[in-house]
């Protein structure tokens, strides 16, 4: 299990920096469309749709409604999706109460455009920007700082859990992440933040709020992995697919980057570091 797991990686670490930061940006939003269009595939079956058809009609759905984003405002989309991350943490919070207003197909089908589509958007948006923080004005490494915030939250929560994690943090959808977990990762985050200001030579004032910025979203990044895990709590199954051996599927790689891209989009732009029309 653990070569299989390496192959992947070392497959797919490569496709994820080229597609990052060798792509133009139409380039760069059909590799994330595909992207979020097989995160569909495998939302659909997290929803209760079982046949194929089904599920690639979902995804074809998906596809479409990403197309038709064209002329739509981006920020409008990343305050939906804050709002919608904010509603995620009722419904995680209270699981499984509540799971039968949210446990029919057609809504949880629903729910994964939420996640979805913004998450491309965010993304997208970033990468057509004009950035400036510090001495930085390359928005594809802020693409890359939004990962380094899921990595580093995710290593963090890992050995932070393993050392102190006692006292669980969603027993009923995750039992195995911790509180001790979460402040771990957000510690880690906390220092992945000073580094990167300090090494764009940033004011004390713009240290600062990215710190406020990174901790925010590392904070959410937490809440899409618990809302896929929930998911799939509900629907029964272990992994959202088996499209990347010894990974899972494409969701269990990008839940907690849905959730971290739209409100990192959203927190720097409102902060003035990011600016861009339309995505």
């Amino acid at each position: 299990m653990l070569k299989t797991r390496i192959i992947t990686a070392l497959i797919l670490a490569p496709a994820a920096i080229g597609g990052i930061f060798f792509l133009p940006p139409t380039g760069f939003a059909l590799f994330t469309a595909a992207i979020i269009t097989l995160g569909a595939w495998e939302w659909a079956n997290m929803s209760g749709l079982e046949h194929q058809p089904a599920r690639i009609g979902y995804a074809a759905a998906v596809a479409v409604v990403l197309y038709g984003l064209v002329d739509v405002s981006a920020v409008a989309v990343l305050w939906l999706a804050l709002l919608w991350w904010c509603v995620c943490f009722l419904l995680v919070r209270s699981y499984p109460a509540g799971s039968e207003r949210w446990g029919s197909v057609f809504v949880r089908a629903l729910m994964g455009l939420l996640v979805l589509v913004p998450a491309w958007v965010g993304l997208n948006y970033i990468r057509a920007g004009g950035f400036h923080f510090g001495d930085a004005s390359n928005n594809l490494l802020v693409i890359l700082y939004v990962f380094c915030i899921v990595w580093v939250a995710d290593i963090g929560a890992y050995f932070a859990g393993r050392a102190f994690g006692k006292a669980k943090l969603a027993p009923r959808v995750s039992p195995g992440k911790s509180w001790a977990g979460v402040w771990g990762g957000l510690f880690a985050v906390g220092v992945l933040a000073l580094a990167a200001s300090v090494l764009v030579s940033a004011s004390v004032s713009e240290a600062a709020l990215l710190v406020v910025a990174s901790l925010v979203t590392g904070l959410v990044s937490v809440l899409g992995d618990l809302l896929e895990s929930m998911l799939k709590r509900f629907r029964g199954i272990k992994d959202s697919s088996q499209l990347l051996p010894g990974h899972g599927g494409i969701m269990d790689r990008i839940d907690s980057l849905t959730a971290a891209a739209p409100v990192f989009a959203l927190i720097i732009t409102q902060l003035g570091w990011l600016t861009v029309g339309q995505v």
